[in-house]
């Protein structure tokens, strides 16, 4: 037998190879190189100001590969909202599948979003179980070649089947959909990310009434609970929670005075992007041609606190990058917002005020987790 050459040393095994040969597919990866874990692609949510807060030092939206909860109070614009993200979808070329469990989804108002109501571009489906919307999703994310978005409009409403053959009684199917979900997501969550789809779950924020002594703490900082059971926080990703005003002033009005759309406050309820606690606020448009969110207009309120824009009176100075300076009213911000110079400008803004100085963390911690005045 030969002797080994002193210095010399036996190759080394490529243990990647192994463990993927011994699960008989690729589950271990070099996080140096391309991974499943790396969100690589962002969905616009249809707000900048929103976009911008998602993720730390980044612009992003809504994050592929992952889960991403959507949740609000009644009349906040979830569906507008999860419409207007799958027409985003659309332009980058991702096929969208659409559960709808409360048979509340108008075409019109789709395509109106900026949805192309094609077959093999968006799927529409009746979600009638939480078992059955698993497993569509199981056998889509095994047979599928196309980018895929589901949205699942909403697991609040979406009935288990022993909900759908049973009683009316509450206690014959005590958290059945939760356990259904703890068992199910798990099978979801890797797939989801090897195949770089994306689900985004729509789902209502309801009254957190707690009991015990601490039930009044509880309540203050605990306002809200969302139903699905626990397992389903763990599986989220991003979970964005939606509230609006109780009052006249949330409401957009026209000229004439008739409510067109509504003032949303929105607040990064988890984040595992850097970001939670983050707030912003914009307003849906949804009792006019023109559906979705108002992005332009939400912009001010974002911009207005800048070193940037000075005001004196009931107007506005904005310096731009090559030092000249532009003047405008509130009430013309809209329009100054169709010129390119002038949104770009706006643009870079963001991203200093909002992403990079949250990243460097500079200025008050407190400016950026609330909703300015």
């Amino acid at each position: 037998m030969a002797k080994k050459a002193k210095g010399t040393s036996a190759p080394k095994v490529d243990l990647l190879k192994l463990i993927n040969k011994k699960a008989g597919r690729n589950v271990a990866h070099s996080l140096k190189e391309e991974n499943p874990t790396e969100v690589k692609q962002w969905i616009p949510t249809g707000s900048r100001w929103l976009d911008s807060i998602v993720c730390k030092g980044k612009l992003g939206g809504i994050p592929v590969g992952k889960v991403t909860e959507i949740a609000g109070l009644e009349s906040t614009g979830k569906s507008y909202m999860a419409c207007q993200i799958a027409a985003n979808a659309q332009k980058m070329g991702k096929l969208v599948v659409y559960f709808d469990s409360e048979s509340a989804i108008d075409p019109k108002f789709l395509e109106r979003a900026g949805c192309d109501l094609d077959p093999q571009k968006l799927i529409y489906i009746q979600a009638q179980s939480v078992e059955f919307v698993l497993e569509t999703m199981e056998e889509l994310l095994g047979a599928a070649d196309d980018p895929l978005l589901f949205i699942w409009d909403s697991l609040a409403l979406t009935p288990s089947i022993s909900d759908v053959e049973g009683d009316f009684n509450p206690q014959s199917t005590m958290a059945v959909k939760a356990r259904i979900l703890a068992k199910g997501m798990p099978k979801l969550v890797i797939p989801l990310a090897d195949k770089q789809a994306t689900l985004v779950v729509l789902n209502q924020l309801k009254t957190n009434i707690p009991h015990g002594p601490n039930a009044r703490i509880i309540a203050m900082t605990t306002p809200y609970i969302t139903p699905g059971g626990k397992a389903m926080h763990y599986s989220y990703s991003l979970r964005i929670w939606l509230t609006s005003r109780k009052s006249k002033a949330s409401f957009v009005e026209d000229d004439n005075g008739f409510r067109i759309g509504s003032e949303v406050k929105c607040k990064l309820e988890k984040s595992r992007f850097g970001s939670q606690g983050r707030a912003c606020t914009f307003k849906i448009l949804w009792g006019t041609d023109e559906v979705g969110v108002q992005c332009d207009e939400s912009l001010f309120d974002a911009v207005k606190g800048s070193k940037h824009l000075s005001s004196a009176g009931s107007w506005y100075t904005m310096k731009m990058s090559d030092g000249s300076e532009v003047k405008f009213q509130p009430s013309k911000w809209k329009e100054k917002m169709k010129e390119e110079t002038f949104k770009d400008r706006v643009f870079e803004i963001i991203d200093e005020e909002i992403i990079q100085k949250f990243d460097k963390r500079i200025g008050a911690a407190k400016d950026f987790y609330s909703i300015p005045a």
